[in-house]
């Protein structure tokens, strides 16, 4: 069993930044894949980046090179830096976690556990 708690949401400008958080329980965190989705009013649930114990990453298109995924195993802790903040990342973002793959997981349905959300709103 894994517990996510998530953190760093908050309201910023166009063009801001923020870094969220990801809090792991448990002592086999670099057994996981952990990965960051986002989902806004009336659309689904969308794949933002995933990394593994390995720091191999993969990054949606729309995020890559704005958005930054890294994990701090000592910490057990998985973060998302956020730089060049637009609109429509207005979101709730979420925490996700996977027993290893060969892949990293791109769809909701791939991951075992989610954390609780966190808003991440960007005014224009």
């Amino acid at each position: 069993q894994v517990q996510l708690v998530e953190s760093g949401g908050g309201l910023v400008q166009a063009g801001g930044s923020l870094r969220l958080s990801c809090a792991a329980s448990g002592r086999t965190f670099s057994s996981y894949i952990m990965g960051w989705f986002r989902q806004a009013p009336g659309k689904e649930r969308e794949f933002v980046a995933a990394i593994r114990a390995s720091d191999s990453t993969k990054h949606a298109d729309s995020v890559k090179g704005r958005f930054t995924i890294s994990r701090d195993s000592a910490k057990n802790t998985v973060y998302l830096q956020m730089n060049s903040l637009k609109p429509e990342d207005t979101a709730v973002y979420y925490c996700a976690a996977r027993l290893s793959t060969v892949v990293l997981p791109v769809t909701p349905q791939m991951y075992s556990y989610w954390g609780q959300g966190t808003q991440v709103t960007v005014s224009s």
